[in-house]
């Protein structure tokens, strides 16, 4: 009998015992690209038939912790001037501005289309950026990011962290290691809630400078700012309200986490999409048309957007809830806002269903990309550690 070379017996060293090479499948295309969970790990889709996908052991925990924080700082840098807008147009003062100059164009503005009446929006929305520019100076469009920044980055580095270690302990103690949407669910609410018990003093500082009216010499206003800076914020807010005014709006933001948890899961959906449709791409063996590159440019970054987008439009008027219950004092020294139920009746009552969309434009301008661009730096420092992505 001949012997055989190498060559000819390459294609048997992986195969079975009886010597038949194996018949590479779906599954194995699938293990050739490793799913990145982007919050704990590796997270390799499964052979099951259910396509579930099992956790790997955690690796370089604190990678993930840290990137998170950096691009969630890098995020809200960038995109602070619209954070200010937003804040301003959820509060119940801009909102009677805004009331006010729509009811002297009220008629115009009824003849307007849908396409125009958006556009029409969106250019109000831009003008009261440059008011605020031209009438407060540029430094005004970065008002309340010093506290912004330090809220952020143990934000995002407690609830990616939190996140992607309570996806895994669920997924190995409870699911028999693998994946499912109910531990997403599990895991996102647990991120949420820790998160915004976590931070809710900062953020609550970062609403009563931005909403503090600092006019500046040149526009002639009268008007002195409450707070001199954060810290000064926090000693008035304890002196007057006392520990507990640092915890205003809690409520609100436990209410939060149904779109944070939303947007998780989204998340988890359109990226799992993604990873089974590059595998059937390859796997067809044809070439990427220019949508698929589009695809691959955007990647994840544009599932992270577009969860965001969803969730945000849905889970807004807690945001509207939760900017009005951290509002400063009235002049005579009550609370408008005196409870979570409380601020949506009278919300409801004053406002109508637009004011508890005070606002989405803006938050919508900022939260998109910058979710995508945190995710976009996320990856970045993963791959400078060497950590899997």
């Amino acid at each position: 009998m001949a012997q055989q070379g190498p060559a000819a017996v390459a294609p048997y060293l992986a195969g079975r015992d009886d010597g038949r090479p194996f018949q590479h499948s779906h599954a194995s295309a699938e293990h050739a690209a490793l799913v990145q969970s982007r919050e704990t790990g590796d997270v390799l889709p499964d052979d099951s038939p259910r396509g579930q996908v099992k956790a790997l052991p955690f690796a370089k925990s604190w990678v993930h912790f840290m990137a998170g924080g950096i691009g969630g700082m890098t995020a809200a840098a960038v995109t602070a001037p619209l954070d200010v807008l937003k804040t301003r147009l959820q509060s119940d003062f801009y909102q009677a501005q805004i009331r006010a100059s729509r009811a002297a164009q009220a008629q115009a503005l009824r003849r307007l289309n849908p396409v125009r009446s958006a556009m029409y929006h969106l250019s109000e929305t831009l003008q009261i950026l440059g008011s605020v520019y031209r009438t407060e100076g540029p430094r005004a469009l970065f008002k309340g990011l010093g506290p912004n920044l330090v809220g952020v980055i143990p934000a995002r580095s407690i609830n990616f962290y939190v996140y992607g270690n309570g996806k895994r302990l669920m997924a190995e103690y409870w699911n028999g290691g693998e994946e499912a949407p109910w531990v997403h669910l599990m895991a996102g609410v647990t991120a949420g809630v820790a998160t915004s018990t976590a931070t809710n003093p900062i953020w609550m500082v970062k609403t009563r400078l931005q909403l503090d009216k600092n006019v500046s010499e040149r526009s002639g206003g009268a008007t002195k700012r409450l707070y001199r800076n954060s810290w000064d914020c926090v000693k008035q807010v304890v002196r007057d309200e006392g520990v507990r005014g640092l915890y205003k709006g809690m409520s609100a933001s436990y209410l939060g986490v149904v779109e944070s948890t939303m947007q998780w899961m989204l998340y988890e959906q359109l990226k799992a999409y993604l990873v089974r449709r590059e595998t059937a791409i390859q796997a067809s063996g044809r070439a990427k048309t220019w949508w698929d590159k589009v695809v691959d440019v955007t990647g994840n970054g544009g599932a992270a957007g577009g969860a965001k987008l969803v969730a945000a439009v849905i889970a807004y008027p807690h945001e509207v809830a939760r900017t009005r219950l951290r509002q400063a004092p009235m002049g005579d020294g009550k609370l408008k806002y005196t409870g979570l139920i409380q601020c949506f009746k009278l919300v409801w009552k004053e406002e109508g269903l637009m004011g508890l969309y005070g606002g989405l434009t803006p938050h919508l301008m900022r939260t998109v990309p910058s979710a995508a661009m945190m995710f976009a730096m996320y990856e970045v420092i993963l791959r400078f550690f060497h950590t899997p992505a």
